[in-house]
C-alpha cells in the first residue's frame, strides 16, 4: 500500500495525466482484491513506466543545450521508460560525426554497482586501472574515465561513467581530451539529475 501511495504522489508531482493514473491505480486495486496477481502487476508497471517518463521530462529539460561549441541535437533526444531492471533512459547528442558527444542517463543500471565498486575501493579500482582508464571527480562524484585511441584515425576518444544514487551517467566524446570532457560534465546537472532520479 505504501508503494502505490509512492507512486501516487510522485505522478502527481510530475502532472502526469490524472485518468490514466487513476485508471491503473484502480485497476491495480480492483485486480489485487480479486487475486488476479498478474493485472495488479501490470497495472502498477503501467504507472511506474509513466513515472519513468515523467521523471525523463524532467531530466531532458535540465540538460545543457550546448557542451562547448557542439550544440544538442534536440530533435534526437531519446526518452523511454521501462519497469524493473530496465529503468528510465534519456539520451542526448551534440554535435555531428565527425565531432560528436553522446550524453545517457540509465535507471537503474546494471553497471553501477561494477563501476561504484571500482571508484570506490582502491583495492579493486588498483586493480582494474591501467593507463587507459582512471578515476576522477567530476562536481564532487567520484567517476571512471576511459581514453580510448582509435588506431585507424589516431585520434583520442573518451568516456566518462558517472555513477549516482541508482542512475548512471556516461558521456562519450570524440577526438578530444582529459580536460575537455571533463569541462563538458561540468555542465551536466548531476546533483538535481541525481534527486529527480531516485
Amino acid at each position: 500500500m505504501k508503494k502505490i501511495l509512492f507512486v501516487f504522489f510522485a505522478c502527481s508531482a510530475f502532472a502526469l495525466s490524472a485518468q490514466d493514473f487513476d485508471k491503473n491505480l484502480a485497476t491495480a486495486r480492483t485486480s489485487y482484491s480479486s487475486g488476479n496477481l498478474e493485472n495488479a502487476r501490470f497495472a502498477m508497471e503501467s504507472m511506474l513506466r509513466d513515472l519513468d517518463m515523467a521523471i525523463g521530462k524532467e531530466i531532458i529539460k535540465m540538460l545543457p543545450a550546448q557542451m562547448g561549441s557542439l550544440k544538442a541535437n534536440l530533435k534526437d533526444d531519446n526518452l523511454t521508460g521501462g519497469t524493473g531492471a530496465a529503468g528510465l533512459f534519456v539520451q542526448r547528442t551534440y554535435g555531428a560525426e565527425p565531432r560528436q558527444a553522446n550524453l545517457e542517463i540509465i535507471n537503474n543500471s546494471p553497471l553501477i554497482n561494477s563501476i561504484g565498486a571500482m571508484v570506490n575501493s582502491p583495492m579493486l579500482g588498483g586493480l582494474m586501472s591501467n593507463e587507459n582508464q582512471k578515476v576522477i571527480k567530476v562536481q564532487g562524484y567520484k567517476s571512471l574515465l576511459n581514453k580510448n585511441v582509435d588506431v585507424d584515425s589516431g585520434k583520442t576518444n573518451y568516456e566518462l561513467q558517472i555513477p549516482l544514487t541508482n542512475s548512471l551517467i556516461t558521456l562519450k566524446l570524440d577526438d578530444t581530451n582529459e580536460s575537455e570532457i571533463t569541462t563538458f560534465a561540468n555542465t551536466i546537472p548531476l546533483a538535481k539529475i541525481a534527486q529527480i532520479s531516485q
